[in-house]
């Protein structure tokens, strides 16, 4: 457990390292997107899968993030990383970023799969007549 509270905080830094990659040009534009979709899930302020429902709940907070950090880190130059992780450590001491994009791109995510759900329920119970 204390091995996880250390490396919170460097994951917080590796995420926004990420989000100052995207800017720079010497980073190509198929590691600048993915690398987009890792940081604007990673500082939602909402989850994919809700922290309340058992195990999975945080299943994406312990392994979809890192995950998706140690692909994109392998598509960026090791250089370019070195630099945004030393700016992202000065950003990430004053306070945790959020993106509001993100958390709307997740709720509509959420109410699109909601309206499919009752949109097929409607569609079983009409073909039952």
């Amino acid at each position: 457990m204390n091995e996880w509270k250390r490396r919170a905080p460097l994951l917080k830094v590796e995420i926004y390292a990420l989000y100052l990659a995207c800017k720079d040009p010497r980073v190509a534009w198929c590691a600048k997107a993915l690398a987009g979709c890792v940081v604007a899930y990673a500082f939602s302020p909402i989850d994919l899968i809700p922290d309340p429902i058992p195990v999975i709940g945080h299943l994406d907070d312990l392994v979809l993030i890192p995950l998706g950090v140690l692909a994109v880190r392998r598509m960026i130059p090791e250089s370019v990383m070195t630099e945004c992780r030393e700016r992202a450590h000065v950003v990430v001491q004053q306070g945790k970023p959020v993106s509001r994009t993100a958390a709307l791109v997740i709720v509509t995510l959420w109410v699109v799969a909601a309206a499919a759900v009752v949109w097929l329920m409607l569609r079983v119970v009409r073909s039952g007549r």
